[in-house]
């Protein structure tokens, strides 16, 4: 591969547990739905693939207090097989739960900025191509009861240093777990000034006459097949739902020049 269109993640100190993977289509809340539907909404099942997961190198519980600093959110890690105490500093030094609590811990976990926040150190560097940023956000469609995932754009193809992920804890008093191997972090690229080089523009949809032939055509079918499924029409309910634009096909039959129905990033692969 061209080094220009190499995405490449300097490994900063060794943190093997701090994988980095291709973020799959699935997500438990999805797998629950009923016959798994929320799968036939390709957008989403996109959208949940569009990246790089960053996991979590260890186990814990954040707890934050609703005060403004660091000091307000206590981190608590947990040893395999075991839970640590609320206060793990009320326990003699000899302790062997101390030991483990040690041997748990991790130093890319932190409280750092305060206001309710949990830190990600990030052991690598990245660095994009020309003109491409890292856009560093929480995994898509993955949901955290008690916290909020914090996100920003990085210009990683100059930048010289590492950034965090920062996860904004919601709830005060309600412990927020956080599981070893779980992906707290999603690396999306972005194209530099794509957003600022469009022109926004607002018309009515009747000044495109065939555009406006197009959504009408599919609005009258999305409405008979919704009125067909709260009729119990059999033709409709063994349909299932309307799969026109899973397969890239307008009302009127066009096929869509460019279209994709999954992804298939490629894996970090370790050099020598």
């Amino acid at each position: 591969m061209a080094e220009e269109r190499q995405l490449i993640a300097y490994e900063i100190d060794p943190c093997p547990e701090a994988s980095l993977t291709t973020a799959p289509v699935d997500r438990a809340w999805m797998d629950e739905t009923i016959q798994r539907s929320a799968y036939r909404c390709l957008p989403l099942a996109i959208a949940n693939q569009a990246g790089w997961f960053l996991h979590c190198p260890a186990t814990f519980s954040a707890v934050w207090d609703g005060g403004p600093t660091r000091d307000n959110v206590r981190v608590e890690f947990e040893a395999a097989g075991a839970r640590l105490p609320t206060n793990p500093w009320a326990i003699s030094v000899d302790s062997v739960t101390v030991s483990a609590m040690a041997a748990a811990r991790d130093d890319h976990i932190s409280s750092h900025f305060g206001a309710g926040t949990v830190t990600f150190t990030i052991p690598f560097l990245f660095r994009t191509p020309p003109g491409i940023n890292l856009w560093v956000k929480g995994p898509t469609n993955w949901i955290k009861d008690g916290a909020q995932a914090l996100e920003g754009v990085v210009e990683t193809d100059w930048l010289p240093s590492t950034f965090t992920m920062n996860w904004k804890l919601t709830r005060p008093h309600y412990p927020v777990r956080f599981e070893k191997g779980e992906p707290v972090c999603m690396l999306v690229p972005v194209t530099r000034g794509l957003a600022e080089g469009l022109a926004p523009v607002r018309r009515p949809l009747k000044s495109d006459p065939e555009l406006r032939k197009e959504y009408r055509d599919w609005l009258r079918s999305r409405l008979g097949f919704i009125r067909g499924l709260e009729q119990g029409e059999p033709g409709t309910i063994k349909r299932g739902w309307q799969r026109d634009y899973v397969h890239g096909v307008t009302p009127s039959g066009a096929r869509a020049a460019e279209h994709q129905t999954k992804l298939n990033l490629k894996e970090f692969v370790r050099e020598t």
